[in-house]
């Protein structure tokens, strides 16, 4: 029987994803995708000898024999890459107070330094901790899509059944649970770990992943997982077309039949796959014609993930000793456009020396931002520039007050706005993940198919809630394992 051909919108990690395991189960993949480059989000891009790494800060599940490595592992993402494992989360750092805690791998040692802070909390540290102890063990395996049956979600409400438990207990929002600290520092250390509107039950899962030797990234950075799993794709026989912009997804009689790119050309194919952005995809390339309540519903009034501003330097100098991760607080709010922000990430590539000239470092300030301003702005290339050029400037002021001498040691000055995101990636209002980490969102199980159109899906951020590396990857697999239990295949990773 001859192959059934698919094709697939978006090389980004949802699409390669859905390509190398259409591959593996005898689908004939073909991948059209908008940019030049494949990964997506999950990118990183070099200017005079420096690498800016857009995305990924850390990986879950890397331990060889946990139950998502198999998936890292079969879509070829370590392959003649390196793996280092992290022991420090984030230095967060109050430059008013100059109070500082280090939330890192060794949880005996966070507690005794929260505590010397704050004493008043000890009980509630004491709960903190031992929810992240009781998960730095917990194998977190890739849930069962619904659409397999009954018998799949019982083995993944069974795989998680010791996850179960704090979904339950502690499913509600970090900036609620917070309210039980009476100290205003660790409170405010916690609210800003990762995402205040998120389950608390999520702090519990990162920071007892890196108390049990989960955490890692690959060295070189997101470009090379990226690439890495594009050569899968490739070796298995998937072919990718770059600069390639769906611009329609063609339908006849309700049924998916091929896609229409931005030059006018044709592709039939018998399944339609979009890994892209999932606005473009139901109201732009599908004319908003397959709609029901639920997803105007979500579209309306789901959160997104704040878009953001990220500014990387290469500074031709060393910060060895440095915490690699830092969450500033800043003295006083830095003006955005119209809004303000008190806060920034930075990220100091000084554990990875492939990113940077020999003695040089990258450095990198992230900072969320509105995404309206950015989109008008841009339609004036002068005033653009004037304020990337100006938020660069006072963010490097504050690098420079932390770190004395990196202003006179920068080289290579680099912004990436909502506009950069949503340039090369399309991505809904520069959401760089999708869907906020709500309660509501979280609690939602998102059909990969569109009510009233046949023969396609959808894979990706915009149909797993949280968004991320490992929700993208696994939503590539279960989708060939929908597809494989429809066409009466036993799915398999052969090949891997």
């Amino acid at each position: 029987m001859a192959e059934k051909t698919m094709v697939i919108i978006g090389a980004g990690l949802a699409g390669l994803s859905t390509g190398c395991y259409g591959r593996m189960n005898g689908y004939k993949t073909h991948i059209y995708e908008h940019h030049t480059m494949p990964g997506g989000v999950c990118t990183a891009w070099k200017r005079d000898g420096y690498v800016m790494d857009g995305c990924i800060h850390w990986l879950m599940s890397c331990k060889p024999g946990s139950g998502f490595r198999k998936i890292y592992d079969e879509l070829g993402a370590f392959r003649d890459n390196r793996l280092m494992f992290l022991d420090h989360y984030v230095r967060f750092h109050d430059q008013d107070s100059d109070q500082a805690l280090d939330f890192g791998s060794d949880l005996d040692r966070l507690a005794a330094d929260m505590k010397a802070i704050a004493p008043e909390d000890s009980l509630s540290i004491d709960e903190f901790i031992k929810g992240c102890r009781d998960l730095a063990a917990l194998d977190m395996p890739a849930p069962e899509p619904r659409e397999l049956g009954m018998g799949a979600g019982v083995k993944s409400l069974w795989e998680m059944r010791g996850f179960l438990k704090y979904m339950i207990k502690y499913n509600v929002p970090v900036n609620q649970y917070t309210l039980r600290f009476k100290n205003l520092f660790i409170r405010e250390c916690i609210n800003k770990l990762f995402l205040p509107d998120m389950p608390v039950s999520f702090l519990f899962v990162v920071l007892g992943q890196l108390a049990g030797g989960q955490l890692g990234c690959v060295e070189g950075g997101s470009q090379r997982f990226s690439d890495a799993i594009a050569r899968r794709y490739q070796e298995l026989g998937g072919e990718i077309t770059y600069r390639a912009s769906v611009e329609e997804i063609l339908v006849e009689n309700d049924r998916a039949v091929g896609i229409r790119l931005a030059d006018g050309s044709e592709i039939k194919a018998d399944i339609v796959v979009s890994a892209a952005d999932g606005y473009s995809t139901i109201f732009q390339m599908l004319g908003g014609k397959y709609l029901d309540q639920s997803i105007r519903h979500r579209f309306e009034t789901w959160p997104l993930f704040k878009p953001l501003l990220m500014i990387t330097y290469g500074a031709a100098r060393e910060y060895s000793g440095e915490k690699a991760a830092q969450l500033i607080k800043l003295p006083k709010p830095l003006k955005i456009l119209n809004q303000e922000t008190d806060s920034m990430h930075l990220r100091i590539f000084n554990y990875d020396a492939s990113l940077a000239p020999s003695g040089c470092t990258v450095l990198q300030a992230t900072l969320e931002t509105g995404y309206d301003g950015w989109i008008d702005l841009q339609k004036d290339s002068a005033a653009y520039d004037r304020e990337k050029e100006r938020i660069a400037g006072e963010v490097l002021q504050i690098i420079d007050g932390l770190f004395p001498g990196t202003k006179d040691s920068i080289e290579v000055t680099d912004v990436a706005t909502p506009y950069t995101w949503f340039y090369y990636t399309r991505n809904y209002r520069g959401s760089y993940e999708g869907w906020l980490m709500t309660k509501e969102a979280l609690q939602t199980q998102i059909p990969k198919t569109l009510p009233g159109l046949q023969n396609f899906y959808m894979a990706g951020q915009w149909v797993e809630p949280g968004g991320g590396i490992p929700p993208a990857l696994y939503s590539g697999r279960n989708l060939i394992r929908i597809l494989c239990k429809q066409d009466h295949k036993i799915f398999t990773v052969a090949g891997s």
